[in-house]
């Protein structure tokens, strides 16, 4: 059975600078899944602030939030069938120590030794939560 999702993807600051967009979407794209929409984004604090809403009053937030303000991201509204848990599986665990060779934080990200995981990407893990990140970010 098929299941067209969509998803929000970020590449987040540290990917951006380090120039791994183009391998992050090489990646993306070459998995079978449809780019609708890509937009360089200069987050400020209150799109954020909603976007991680959920880590409100823990300890790594004001980290978090200050990490994804210090320079732009790449966002992507990405479709494709089973989408949501499709990306996460290719995107890696959340730590680039541990996650598995051949994901996108296995084989690009570094482990900086800081309080905040700089892990060159997110992905929405819910359906409802693509809903809400997507129409953040694609206002």
């Amino acid at each position: 059975m098929t299941t067209i999702e969509e998803t929000l993807v970020l590449v987040k600051p540290d990917g951006v600078a380090r120039g791994l967009t183009g391998e992050i979407l090489r990646r993306i794209e070459a998995k079978g899944y449809s780019l609708v929409d890509l937009r360089l984004v200069e987050a400020d604090r209150d799109l954020l602030a909603q976007h991680y809403a959920e880590h409100e009053g823990k300890p790594f937030f004001e980290p978090l939030i200050e990490f994804m303000e210090s320079g732009p991201s790449v966002a992507i509204r990405l479709a494709g069938n089973r989408v949501i848990e499709g990306f996460r599986s290719l995107a890696g665990t959340t730590d680039p120590t541990t996650a598995a060779p051949g994901t996108i934080r296995g084989d690009l990200g570094r482990d900086w030794g800081l309080k905040v995981q700089q892990n060159l990407v997110h992905g929405s893990d819910s359906p409802e939560s693509a809903a809400r990140e997507l129409a953040l970010w694609f206002a």
